[in-house]
C-alpha cells in the first residue's frame, strides 16, 4: 500500500528530517549549551532500534533526506549499527542522503564507517582556526583533534562543509583567513547567524550577534561574489567567489526569512518532532511509537504534527534584545 506524502497546511512538501540521536556531547560551546549541563536520563532517549522505526516511518512518508545531529552524535554508543541500518534505505532508492553535522571530534575514528554506511558529505561546525580561541569557544574542545578528524575524513572520501557560527568580537578578523583555508582544502564553508536559543549562563546573544549581511559585504570587497541557485535541502544561500571558486553559503534566520520553502522538520532524541526551529510547539512522537509494534499510531501522530508546522519563524534581534528566543538549547533539539 502506497503511503501519502507529508504536506504541511502551505503545500511544502516535508522530504528533510534532522534527527538529534543524542543531547550530550564532548564540547560545550559557549552559543549551543551552558558549561554544567544536567543531560537527560537515558531512558528517556530513544533507543536506536526505535530511532530506525521512527527514521523509517519518515522515509515511507515522503523524507529523503536524513540529518544526524546531536549533540555530537558519535558520541552516542553503538551509533554506527543505526548508520549502517539506514544504509538499506540508501540501497532502496528511497533514501536520497544520508547526512550527520558534527564537531570532529571522533571522524578520525569512524570516517571510513561513514563512507561504508553510505554517507557521502557531512558538515563539521569549526568556529575558529585559533587554538586558544578554539579552547575558548568550544570549552572542552582541542583544535588538533578536529583537524586530524578533517584529515581523516578527507582521506576516506567524505566531502566537507565548514559550518562556521559567525561571533561579533571573537572571528571577525579570521573572515578571510577562513575563507582561504576552506579553499586550499577544497572544502565549501558555510556561515551561520547566532540564533536566540537557550539559557547560556550569562552569553550574551545580541552582543555576539554578527550580522551576514555585513560579512557578505566585507567579502565582496575582497572577492566577486555571484549568486547561485545551488541548494542542498537546507536553508542556506550560496554564492561563489570567483578567484577562489569555491561556494560560501549564509544561513540567516535573522536577516532573511527563509521559512517559505522550508520542507523540514526536527525529532529530538527523545522523540519529540518540532515543526519549526524557532517555535516552541512540538509533538510527542515517543507515546505513539511506543504504544504499539505497529507504525499506525505514529504516522497518524507524524500527520498531525506536520498539519500543525508554521508559516515562520520570529527570531528578531532588530530591537536589541533577543525577541523570538525560544528556552530549549540547540543540543536539545539538534544542531
Amino acid at each position: 500500500m502506497t503511503v501519502p506524502l507529508l504536506i504541511d497546511p502551505f503545500a511544502r512538501p516535508i522530504s528533510y528530517l534532522r534527527v538529534s540521536v543524542t543531547d550530550r556531547c564532548d564540547f560545550r560551546c559557549v552559543y549551543c549549551m551552558a558549561e554544567n549541563m544536567t543531560f537527560l536520563p537515558k531512558k528517556e532517549l530513544l533507543t536506536l532500534e526505535e530511532l530506525d522505526r521512527m527514521c523509517s516511518a519518515f522515509v515511507r512518508m515522503g523524507v529523503e533526506k536524513l540529518r544526524i545531529t546531536g549533540g555530537e552524535p558519535l558520541v552516542r554508543r553503538d551509533i554506527m549499527t543505526f548508520f549502517h541500518s539506514m544504509t538499506r534505505h540508501l540501497d532502496s532508492g528511497a533514501l536520497q542522503e544520508l547526512t550527520l553535522t558534527t564537531n570532529g571530534s571522533q571522524l578520525a575514528r569512524f570516517a571510513d564507517e561513514l563512507v561504508s554506511a553510505g554517507v557521502k558529505r557531512i558538515n563539521v561546525s569549526l568556529d575558529t582556526l585559533d587554538e586558544e580561541k578554539f579552547a575558548r569557544v568550544t570549552r572542552w574542545g582541542r583544535l588538533p583533534q578536529v583537524l586530524n578528524g578533517l584529515d581523516a575524513a578527507q582521506k576516506a572520501g567524505l566531502r566537507i562543509k565548514i559550518n562556521t557560527v559567525a561571533l561579533k568580537g571573537f572571528n571577525e578578523d579570521e573572515l578571510f583567513k577562513l575563507t582561504e583555508w576552506c579553499a586550499s582544502r577544497d572544502m565549501d564553508l558555510t556561515f551561520i547567524e547566532v540564533m536566540p536559543m537557550g539559557d547560556l549562563g550569562g552569553e550574551d546573544r545580541v552582543g555576539q550577534y554578527w550580522s551576514l549581511k555585513d560579512l557578505r559585504g566585507q567579502l565582496a570587497e575582497h572577492y566577486t561574489l555571484t549568486d547561485l541557485d545551488h541548494r542542498t535541502g537546507g536553508p542556506a544561500r550560496y554564492v561563489q567567489l570567483d578567484e577562489t571558486g569555491q561556494q560560501v553559503g549564509f544561513i540567516t534566520p535573522l536577516t532573511h526569512n527563509f521559512c517559505e520553502s522550508c520542507n523540514r522538520v526536527r525529532l529530538t532524541c527523545t522523540g519529540e518532532l518540532f515543526m519549526c526551529l524557532g517555535q516552541e510547539d512540538n509533538a510527542d512522537l515517543r507515546t505513539p511509537l511506543r504504544a504499539s509494534e505497529a507504525d499506525d499510531l505514529l504516522e497518524d501522530a507524524i500527520r498531525a504534527a506536520i498539519a500543525r508546522k508554521p508559516k515562520g519563524h520570529d527570531f528578531d534581534y532588530s530591537r536589541q534584545r533577543a525577541d523570538g528566543q525560544v528556552s530549549r538549547h540547540m543540543s536539545h533539539t539538534g544542531g
